[in-house]
C-alpha cells in the first residue's frame, strides 16, 4: 500500500478522463485506510456513491450483509444486461 500514493495521478486522470459510475463503500473506524481517504474520488467522478459504514479496515467481515446490499443496488442502477 505504501506505492499506491505514487500512482494517485495516474487513477484521478482515468476518472476525469473516463467517468466510470463508482460505489464508495468505506468504514468511519478504519485506523489504516482513514474517512477523509474516501472523499476526495468526489471531486474527479461525476456520478458517485459514497457510503461511510460505522465499521472499522474489515468492514466485510464486520458488515458483509450492508455492503453486499449497497452493490446490488448500485450495480441494478449502473449495469446494463447484455443481450444473448
Amino acid at each position: 500500500y505504501g506505492s499506491n500514493p505514487a500512482l494517485y495521478p495516474a487513477w484521478q486522470s482515468y476518472f476525469r478522463a473516463h467517468q466510470p459510475p463508482t460505489l464508495v463503500v468505506w468504514g468511519k473506524n478504519d485506523y489504516i485506510f482513514p474517512v477523509e481517504g474516501a472523499l476526495p474520488y468526489a471531486r474527479d467522478l461525476k456520478t458517485i456513491e459514497t457510503h461511510l459504514l460505522d465499521t472499522g479496515h474489515f468492514a466485510l467481515e464486520e458488515d458483509g450483509t450492508p455492503i453486499a446490499q449497497h452493490m446490488r443496488r448500485f450495480l441494478i442502477r449502473h449495469v446494463r444486461p447484455t443481450s444473448k
